[in-house]
This record gives C-alpha cells, sequence and structure tokens, in this order.
C-alpha cells in the first residue's frame, strides 16, 4: 500500500495515541485536510512499511542504490552524508561561499573544513563551475559541490566523481535546484546516477511542498543510520506522502509533458525578447541583464514598475525562479514587463 492510500484509509480503530487531535480537531481550520492525515506509528497504520516501499520505488525510478525522503530540507540530507562518510578529524572540500549546511555539517561531523574559491563569471557576476582544476582533494575525505549554482550553472559531475575516485574521495552533489534534471533530457545531467551522494529539494522546482526534498545514495555508506540522528523520531507522513506522490507525478507521461510544456514556453520567451540578454545552462533559471543598468535596477523596475519579484540579484544581472509551477500566463506577464523595459 502506498503512503498516498494509506493515509486515505479509514480507520476504524479508537486510537488513543499521538498525535492527540485525533485527525478531527484542527486549530487552524484552513489545514482541516492535513490534521485529518497526520497519523503516528501505531499498528493501525503502519506507515513505515509503506515508506520503506515508496522510497524503493523512488530508487527504482531515479536508478540509484537507494533514495531517503527527507522533510527537513536538503540541509538534513547534506548533514546526513557528510556524517556517514566522515570520521572525526576527517578533511572536507567546501566552496567557500556553499550554502549554509555545507559548513555546518562538517562542523558537526567534528571534520576540519578546507575552502575553495570558485572564478566569476564577470559577464553576469555570478559564480563559474566548479572543475577538477580548481580543487585539490589530497588527503580530502568528502568533496561537497553545488551543481547547478543558484543561478543554474552546471559542473561536469563525471569529471569530478572521476578524481574523487582516484583520491578515495566522497563525492556530495547538492543538486537542491536541480529536481527537475532527471525527468527532461533537455535539462542539464543529473548527478543522482553519478555522485555517491546526491541532495535534492522538491519545493525549489519541482512543485513540491516546503520543505521536502530527497537524499540518493549511490556508495555503501548508510545513510539511514545518519539520517536519524539527525531526523525527529515523530515524522509528517502527510509530507512524506506529498514526496511520494511528487515523485510519482515528475515520473509520469503527465508530469515530463508539463515539463517540457514550462521548457518550450521559457524558450518562446527568450527568442521574443531582443531587448533583453539571457545567459546561465539551465533554461528554468531565466538569468537576464539589461545593457545600461545595473542587476539591481533591473530587478528594482521589475518589482516596482510590474509587481514580479525575482530570485537572486547582483550588479551585473537577475536570476528569476521558474518550475513546474510555472505557466503560460506567468511567463507572458513577464515577457510583457521584459518588452516595456
Amino acid at each position: 500500500m502506498s503512503l498516498v492510500k494509506l493515509l486515505r484509509r479509514k480507520n476504524r480503530k479508537l486510537l488513543f495515541t499521538t498525535p492527540s487531535h485525533s485527525q478531527k480537531f484542527s486549530i487552524f481550520h484552513k489545514f482541516r485536510q492535513f490534521y485529518k492525515y497526520d497519523i503516528s506509528e501505531t499498528d493501525a497504520y503502519d506507515p513505515q512499511t509503506a515508506l520503506k516501499k515508496a522510497q524503493k520505488y523512488a530508487a527504482k525510478i531515479y536508478g540509484t542504490k537507494y533514495t531517503c525522503f527527507l522533510t527537513n530540507g536538503s540541509t538534513s540530507g547534506i548533514i546526513a552524508t557528510v556524517l556517514a562518510c566522515t570520521q572525526k578529524g576527517d578533511k572536507v572540500l567546501i566552496w567557500d561561499q556553499a550554502h549554509p549546511s555545507h559548513l555546518n555539517a562538517v562542523k558537526l561531523a567534528g571534520c576540519e573544513p578546507v575552502f575553495y574559491k570558485l572564478p566569476l563569471i564577470s559577464e553576469w557576476g555570478i559564480p563559474d563551475k566548479t572543475t577538477p582544476a580548481l580543487i585539490d582533494i589530497k588527503g580530502v575525505k568528502a568533496v561537497i559541490v553545488t551543481s547547478p549554482t543558484y543561478e543554474g550553472i552546471v559542473s561536469d559531475i563525471k569529471a569530478l566523481k572521476n578524481i574523487c575516485e582516484k583520491n578515495g574521495s566522497y563525492l556530495i552533489v547538492d543538486e537542491a535546484h536541480g529536481a527537475l534534471y532527471p525527468f527532461s533530457e533537455k535539462l542539464p545531467e543529473s548527478a543522482v546516477k553519478i555522485a555517491d551522494f546526491t541532495i535534492q529539494s522538491l519545493h525549489k522546482t519541482a512543485g513540491g511542498l516546503n520543505p521536502t526534498a530527497l537524499l540518493h545514495v549511490n556508495c555503501n555508506m548508510n545513510a539511514d543510520k545518519a539520517l536519524s540522528m539527525i531526523n525527529t523520531t515523530s515524522p509528517s507522513y502527510p509530507l512524506l506522502a506529498s514526496i511520494e506522490a511528487n515523485i510519482n507525478f515528475l515520473n509520469s507521461k503527465k508530469g515530463r509533458g508539463k515539463i517540457d510544456v514550462l521548457i518550450e514556453n521559457i524558450k518562446r520567451l527568450k527568442n521574443s525578447v531582443s531587448n533583453i540578454d539571457f545567459g546561465g545552462d539551465d533554461i528554468t533559471k531565466i538569468l537576464i541583464k539589461k545593457e545600461g543598468i545595473t542587476g539591481y535596477e533591473l530587478s528594482e523596475k521589475l518589482y516596482n514598475d510590474f509587481n514580479i519579484e525575482d530570485e537572486k540579484t547582483n550588479d551585473v544581472s537577475t536570476m528569476l525562479l521558474c518550475g513546474i509551477g510555472t505557466d503560460e500566463k506567468k511567463l507572458l506577464r513577464l515577457f510583457r514587463a521584459m518588452q516595456k523595459i
């Protein structure tokens, strides 16, 4: 039985268990359905069996050794992977401008952080990709790489994996912003089948609820044990079920078709606008700049004149994040704004 079906099933037993709202009482009535499906690990439900089955099926979809569902964001996945593959005192190589979870993971594992820098793509004002030439992994137990970057710059994960294998290091890829990659050949190649560990945020681009995410494992390290050290023993089964449903949708004909439509809509937008420059490796990250004004000025114009808020801005360019929920109507508003700038 799937997690979704399990939560929909009517339980006839009288439960004197947690959660104490008994799936009926709801403090915030707008979330009444969420309360209804919020269950505990009782014999009447046995959600752990359904969860293991769902995670096993997810691993089959992604082609991984195993895949774990995360309800505390990619942060928990990053921390768990470092805890799983290192010992106290080991060196871990991380980008000096990486997400805070990278350094926090190294600290929690009692490891020594070793930092590397990325060159700037000056014409866009954004960090470039990670390459083997930029990192020195001698004596390093694990390497954490951010790919794609916030702005959609993708690294050559195969080349990085090769150099890690030669030096006996684990490769951890923070692919938080690339959760759509495994489901379209029109997007960059995902790290899920290449790296030792790959972490993805479903809530960033794939339509998932905050803070649902995935941890993919392709080595013999036990990430489950590490996750049990940092995760609650009372997980949210509505969130876990939403992950199962999210993956099944992305992998469906309808889901893959929706991704293709999104990509084609963005291509049309780019081809129709001549007064704006576009950049980046990932088409779902609309990286733009306008000659004669800074990225911050462009961001302010979009916000103040057209009620459009971007995701990230620097002195040169602005990035507008798209995902599976970005429809043609939304992109049309952006197109009209760009025409008038």
